[in-house]
């Protein structure tokens, strides 16, 4: 009568390769998710300086401020901060939190701001649609 004491390499080598088909599965999922959750932060973040550049505008007679991120995030006296720290474009590594006021897309800067007319979107070239 012989005692079996552990697994064959036949039966490792199995559940190793069920393993790595599962996680060959799980892995797209997850950076999916991931991708999600950036474009979600990114919309939050538009949204919420778009609504501060209306209350600045309303609270300063009609004008969109020269300097977006200086005019939202430092009090002006009787107005602001309308925001407490500037977000930064989570598709922008270096530069995300810094606007380009000259040109749309291709830029080095995490956002685009037209002071003429309050335009303010993402600086990325997937996403200046936004």
């Amino acid at each position: 009568m012989s005692t079996r004491n552990g697994f064959t390499l036949v039966e490792i080598l199995i559940v190793v390769i069920i393993l790595g088909i599962l996680a060959a599965i799980a892995i797209p999922q997850f950076s999916a998710a991931s991708d999600d959750a950036r474009v979600s932060t990114l919309a939050s973040d538009l949204q919420s300086v778009r609504d501060q550049l209306e209350l600045y505008k309303f609270r300063h007679g009609g004008g969109y401020p020269d300097d977006v991120v200086a005019a939202l995030t430092d009090s002006d006296g009787a107005f602001g901060p309308y925001m407490m720290k500037f977000p930064t474009n989570p598709f922008v590594t270096a530069n995300g939190n810094q606007v380009d006021t000259t040109t749309l897309g291709g830029s080095t800067c995490g956002w685009f701001y037209d002071k003429t007319n309050g335009i303010f979107k993402p600086d990325d070239d997937a996403h200046t649609g936004l």
